[in-house]
């Protein structure tokens, strides 16, 4: 007997169904990579992941579905307190130092390029869509397409960006870009310290976040931009959309701000 399939919500690129206990999704040159990942955070005993079971009859990759509330936005504002942001950060060392001692294949291909220092796997998309709750608290990472090697503070920026969020008043209103309301950069300041205290992020990492939080952003808009350009739709609907734009002025909103931003 076939099992009925449910679009799942907030697949802003890719369409993704849930089948059962399990979540179809298409593929790509990066998955068998994706998948040895996830093999060796199973291995780990990392339990913030989903499990990868190979291909379903029609070629989808065949994951775990990781019950909970998926982060998408306007957030309520219980997934925004102190305790979920601590969590999130905890969370996202944990599956860090679980990469660690990952060793890939030297023919591994990757959505993104490795980034040196590769000192860890990257997820590449640490966001409160690709994040499931429970209880109010992030329990595990989803949709690890983006993971790429790379350092440690590339995945904590973008962390940041999004579960802070370092993000500033779109146009004349006090809300973000996403609707939602826009923090005093003091606030922003405090829960980024209190990020970077959970995470136990490195003196000079701390001090290079603002920076590579900046290059980040304008990363993503390039990368937005190149895929556009190579015939994407979702992309080019993202620029259509202007997201690149919220992206580049929050990026300057960093930037203006950095030295209160900097969680010395």
């Amino acid at each position: 007997m076939t099992q009925r399939e449910e679009i799942l919500t907030g697949g802003g690129v890719n369409e993704v169904v849930r089948v059962g206990a399990t979540v179809r999704r298409p593929v790509g040159p990066w998955t068998p990579a994706v998948h040895g990942l996830l093999g060796h955070l199973a291995a780990r005993g990392f339990t913030g992941a989903p499990r990868a079971h190979g291909l379903d009859e029609r070629g989808r990759e065949i994951l775990d579905f990781v019950p909970g509330v998926v982060g998408h936005h306007p957030m309520p504002g219980h997934l925004r307190s102190d305790g979920a942001l601590r969590r999130l950060a905890t969370l996202l060392r944990e599956y860090h130092d679980a990469t660690a001692g990952h060793t890939p294949a030297d023919d591994a291909t990757w959505y993104f390029p490795a980034r040196e220092p590769a000192e860890v796997i990257c997820h590449g998309d640490v966001a409160p869509y690709n994040c499931v709750f429970r209880d109010g608290l992030p329990v595990a990472f989803i949709d690890f397409d983006t993971a790429h090697p790379g350092p440690r503070l590339w995945d904590v920026a973008y962390a940041a960006y999004r579960f802070v969020p370092l993000t500033c008043a779109a146009g004349d209103g006090d809300v973000d870009g996403n609707g939602e309301a826009a923090l005093p950069v003091t606030e922003q300041a405090r829960r980024l310290r209190l990020l970077c205290d959970a995470y136990d992020l490195a003196p000079g990492d701390r001090r290079a976040l603002p920076e590579a939080v900046v290059e980040r952003l304008h990363a993503l808009v390039a990368f937005m931009r190149e895929r556009a350009a190579a015939g994407s739709a979702a992309f080019a609907g993202h620029l259509a959309d202007g997201h690149h734009e919220l992206y580049l002025r929050d990026a300057r909103h960093v930037t203006a701000h950095a030295g209160l931003l900097r969680p010395d």
